[in-house]
């Protein structure tokens, strides 16, 4: 028969605390891909809090954004324009970063945004209700502590699917959009086999 442990023995047992990560060394000197890395994120905390005027503040006056499925955008106030216009379009956006990598002038950033298409006009688009989540990839370059340029990639077809403006993958409209583009392709290449050589 087994004697009952006292405190003693049964704090002796208990698994260590973890350590908290050591502080760094007063008067360290941040590297370059460290402030790199602090500048990204700190981008995308202030899009996470849908704050234009932090996000601005990350931005040179004369920076790019081009946003692959959508196009360039050029300089602080455009760009802070497709945002402004992005938030009051899905009021409940919430940005969530997944990875951060950091050179010395470059920083990719991995992500996902999720939210409801439920508040004005995007790009010309009523809003539908509908939910959205598309996962992204944004390359960006900074230069003396601003951000000059970000190419940012997502899935535009899904985009368009999620709010309404595509059928569904696979459904019976899809298959219907692309019989229709399959019959047209067919009937160009046949007009074209047709025509006479010049």
């Amino acid at each position: 028969m087994t004697q009952p442990e006292n405190s003693a023995q049964a704090e002796a047992k208990a698994p260590p605390e973890p350590k908290a990560p050591p502080e760094p060394k007063a008067g360290r000197r941040v590297t370059r891909r460290e402030a790199v890395e602090q500048h990204a994120r700190g981008l995308f905390e202030a899009l996470a809090r849908r704050d234009l005027d932090g996000m601005a503040g990350h931005w040179r006056e004369d920076g790019v954004a081009d946003f692959v499925p959508l196009g360039v955008l050029r300089g602080r106030e455009e760009i802070m324009g497709f945002f402004r216009e992005l938030f009051a379009a899905v009021p409940d956006l919430e940005t969530t970063v997944t990875r951060v990598v950091a050179g010395e002038r470059q920083a990719a950033v991995e992500g996902r945004m999720t939210g409801h298409f439920t508040g004005s006009p995007f790009q010309g688009l009523d809003a539908t209700g509908r939910r959205v989540n598309l996962r992204g990839f944004d390359l960006i370059e900074i230069e003396d502590g601003e951000v000059v340029a970000i190419t940012a990639y997502y899935d535009g077809m899904s985009f368009a699917r999620q709010v309404g403006m595509l059928p569904a993958q696979d459904s019976g409209p899809e298959r219907a959009m692309k019989s229709a583009l399959n019959a047209a392709t067919r009937l160009r290449r046949v007009v074209a086999e047709r025509r006479p050589p010049r």
